[in-house]
């Protein structure tokens, strides 16, 4: 699981607009400490083995470094995000992309965060609604992708993609905040039979839960030790990172990487 990634880069990243909590259009980042965030996460991808693709990032799309939300893959197969207006100038950059690569497109017919609202679980797909994706769309992955969408809520726009509130550490282990959840969500995620770790909210936060894992070396944001810990103690390789500027644009590690390889079914 995510030995091969979609990056983008960090050379056009800026807040032009808010769309989610953490951006404020009056505090901008740093843009050479983001271009050297954003590095320092695909060295650390490459160092854990893992195959990195590259898409350079357009000047009119400042958010197009987080690929995470530009579709979601299975096999073959994409089905492209469907993201806030704001966003919709990426969309034709990354079906460009896969189509030249031979993966077959497909176009969401409503709104979709892509993979940070579709996280892969072995044959499951951990799928949320409500903030940024039309429930309609849980029917739409089923069908296109053929997993089993396990359909989940987060409760406010505190958590806009699914990815700040649940991170996939392997197919049987999961991380999560039950407070970023609502009742019928935490008792899904706890229903499935994986191993899981809480994660308190002011972790979960600072994206403590956007995070990739190969299920074997789990690269993650730093600052956020309770997490680090229990992901240590379970005997897994921890790469900490600092994602403070890219933080201010709503994401973290997870958010800069489509993940290329989810195994079809």
């Amino acid at each position: 699981m995510n030995s091969e990634l979609l990056v983008s880069d960090a050379s056009h990243f800026r807040v032009d607009y808010e769309i989610n909590p953490y951006m404020d259009t009056a505090i901008q980042p740093d843009v050479q400490a983001t271009l050297a965030e954003h590095q320092a996460i695909v060295a650390a991808h490459l160092a854990a083995g893992r195959k990195v693709e590259y898409l350079p990032s357009a000047p009119e799309c400042p958010d197009m470094v987080f690929t995470a939300n530009a579709a979601v893959i299975r096999g073959e197969k994409a089905v492209l995000g469907n993201p806030p207006s704001e966003r919709q100038a990426e969309i034709p950059y990354f079906t460009a992309w896969l189509s030249e690569h031979h993966y077959e497109v497909v176009e969401a017919p409503y709104l979709f965060s892509g993979q940070g609202d579709a996280l892969a679980c072995g044959d499951l797909l951990l799928a949320a609604y409500g903030q940024r994706t039309d429930e309609r769309m849980l029917d739409v992955l089923a069908r296109e992708l053929d997993y089993e969408v396990v359909p989940l809520r987060t409760v406010s726009s505190r958590w806009y993609d699914l990815d700040l509130a649940v991170g996939v550490v392997a197919p049987d282990l999961l991380a999560y905040c039950p407070d970023a959840l609502d009742a019928a969500s935490v008792r899904t995620l706890r229903g499935l039979g994986a191993d899981l770790i809480e994660v308190p909210v002011e972790e979960a936060a600072l994206f403590a839960l956007n995070l990739v894992s190969d299920g074997t070396t789990v690269t993650m944001t730093q600052g956020v030790p309770r997490l680090a810990a229990e992901l240590r103690g379970r005997g897994l390789e921890v790469v900490e990172l600092d994602t403070t500027e890219l933080a201010k644009g709503g994401g973290g590690v997870r958010c800069t990487a489509l993940t290329l390889d989810n195994p079809p079914a």
